[in-house]
């Protein structure tokens, strides 16, 4: 066991990267306590909210703001004090800093400029939405938020179609509906699940395939909120749920634009599909219309 278990250390010098609640506020490692009293300063997204964490805790340390729209001119006035020896600890909202989150720049500089970097870890919302999921947990891509335009949106699920891992993305309840239809229409019925209100008193977790999520959470409105979306990898379930009309027109699309062989290849990669049964629907379509 390393020396420091159990101890409250004094901090050295250099950034801290702390993970808070992503929801309940008990949610936070006694060394992240530790961490956020001692530091000098507590670089922060918005004060508002991570005032209610100290508050909660009894914790008194100044806070300063870095986000996305002020990190370029915070950045060296945060790099100046580290170079002079001080402590800080950076956090966001909610969750592991860094993740859709601005920092990793803050980090990278403090790299080149061989000011220690030390992570204090604890909740995220990706781990805990993945491991809820039922889902497979290992292999997973993390996407952030998706374009939230149609076109852009669309072109980022077709990339992404082809990738060996559960899909993880964060995405708000007034474009939940979207995503999903988006996702079905591009990945086929793969199962899926929608996690929200994670680790506070109504956390939900709705499971199914993507067109049944989709059709569920636009008869049922928005829910409040940001959630997190996790998509099945290919092949799970072997294109449960995918009959020979959907496969029929999701190659006639492929045939137009591919070879056979190119088209049967793409479409089984996308859908999760045996390659067989899809190359054998192929030549069963390209037959037809000869």
């Amino acid at each position: 066991m390393d020396g420091n278990d159990g101890e409250n250390p004094a901090l050295a010098p250099g950034l801290y990267l702390v993970a808070t609640p992503i929801g309940n506020l008990r949610d936070i490692t006694l060394r992240a306590l530790d961490t956020l009293r001692q530091a000098d300063t507590i670089a922060c997204e918005d004060s508002r909210v991570t005032a209610k964490l100290l508050a909660a805790h009894g914790i008194a340390t100044p806070m300063t703001p870095y986000r996305e729209h002020n990190a370029a001119r915070a950045r060296p006035k945060l790099l100046a004090r580290l170079k002079e020896g001080a402590c800080i600890a950076l956090v966001s909202d909610a969750g592991t800093p860094l993740i859709s989150d601005p920092g990793y720049k803050l980090v990278a500089a403090c790299r080149a400029a061989g000011i220690a970097v030390t992570a204090v870890p604890g909740p995220s919302a990706v781990l805990a939405a993945l491991t809820l999921s039922g889902l497979p947990t290992d292999r997973f891509q993390f996407v952030g938020f998706l374009p939230p335009r149609e076109s852009a949106r669309r072109n980022a699920l077709a990339a992404l179609a082809g990738t060996d891992a559960t899909l993880v993305a964060f995405e708000s309840g007034r474009r939940l509906a979207a995503l999903l239809g988006d996702a079905a229409a591009i990945f086929g019925p793969r199962p899926a699940a929608v996690c929200r209100e994670l680790t506070k008193l109504h956390e939900e977790v709705s499971a199914g395939d993507l067109a049944e999520l989709a059709g569920r959470y636009a008869t049922n409105g928005a829910p409040r909120g940001e959630v997190v979306v996790v998509i099945a990898p290919p092949g799970d379930g072997d294109g449960a749920g995918f009959d020979d009309a959907a496969l029929d027109d999701r190659l006639r699309d492929a045939l137009d634009r591919e070879s056979l062989r190119d088209a049967a290849a793409s479409v089984a990669r996308e859908t999760g599909l045996p390659r067989r049964r899809v190359y054998a629907r192929a030549l069963a379509l390209a037959g037809k219309t000869r």
